[in-house]
């Protein structure tokens, strides 16, 4: 290996380290939050003695137990492989991500079932400046979370981020419609609009928790990398000028970790150094494009024909 190619595994690993990082403090950070809004709600319900701000108080005690359950997944995830688990546990964040999704979508549900019985039969919203003032805190630390988390699910492709994600913006979005179906009615006589409110942010829940489990069932089932990134994928390979062809590519993310397996198609005469040389700088191209990938490779003398019912089935 040259030393540019160690500093390329080097910087790949650092990234890798780093989206870990984000990861663990976002997670630490929705329970966090999650926590300030439990402490903060049972004071408000004491003081108030309203049943909505208990409901609340319930709904940010599930908030917390979800919180918690993803940041044991993440953590879990990142594990390193061991004798029992040898391709790693990155398949805990997309367990992860279907719980916060069925958490959301029911939520969504119940929203909606709620919405329509609003919508049909029509009732004004008391609430207390308590109530208020409290719901405005929330909004603010939640709004404060979701950004966060949003950053980086962007940097990390997280699916366990997503859907903690997706459950805060649920949060979000209902405290925040509570308010303005306050202002609708108190304001303009609007009573319909917290039943209209409340379809359409049941609505956006039920949208995001249908991507989350897609993600999710995607990662659990080793769905293939976007043709995208195979593309890139056979790019870099044929880069190298003494590969002849390539085949038998296959992929699948788990995950912060990306699998990449294929196979080289070599000149039949080359010394197995020299076979063993241009694999290594094929598998080095690939992770610092792929950081943290793990790749197998698999060498082929040029004229050899290979017997692969798989390959030839799936048209790979």
């Amino acid at each position: 290996m040259t030393s540019n190619d160690a500093y390329a595994v080097q910087a790949a690993t650092v990234e890798t380290r780093d989206a870990a990082r984000m990861m663990r403090r976002a997670t630490m950070a929705s329970v966090g939050v999650a926590t300030t809004l439990i402490v903060i709600k049972t004071i408000a319900y004491f003081l108030s003695g309203s049943v909505s701000m208990l409901s609340s108080l319930v709904d940010s005690s599930l908030d917390a137990a979800a919180s918690l359950a993803t940041l044991f997944a993440v953590h879990q995830s990142m594990a390193p492989a061991d004798r029992e688990h040898r391709f790693g546990h990155g398949k805990a964040e997309a367990l992860a991500g279907l719980l916060q999704a069925a958490i959301v979508a029911g939520s969504g549900v119940f929203l909606l079932f709620e919405s329509v019985r609003r919508i049909l039969n029509p009732a004004p919203i008391d609430n207390s400046l308590i109530g208020i003032g409290v719901m405005v805190i929330s909004i603010l630390l939640t709004f404060a979370l979701v950004t966060y988390q949003h950053r980086v699910a962007t940097r990390t492709g997280s699916i366990a981020v997503s859907g903690d994600r997706l459950h805060y913006l649920s949060d979000l979005l209902s405290n925040a419609g509570v308010i303005l179906a306050l202002v609708l009615a108190s304001q303009f006589g609007l009573v319909e609009a917290d039943g209209i409110i409340a379809l359409i942010i049941a609505g956006i829940l039920l949208h995001g928790a249908y991507g989350i489990v897609n993600g999710a069932l995607d990662m659990l089932m080793d769905r293939e990398l976007p043709d995208v990134e195979r593309a890139r994928i056979i790019e870099i390979v044929k880069a190298e000028p003494r590969v002849l062809a390539l085949h038998d590519l296959r992929t699948r993310r788990s995950g912060l970790a990306t699998f990449i397996q294929l196979h080289l198609v070599l000149d039949a005469d080359m010394k197995l150094r020299d076979a063993h040389e241009i694999a290594e700088a094929v598998e080095q191209a690939l992770i610092t494009a792929f950081p943290g990938a793990e790749v197998i490779i698999h060498e082929d003398p040029d004229g050899v024909e290979e017997s692969d019912d798989h390959a030839r089935r799936i048209g790979v």
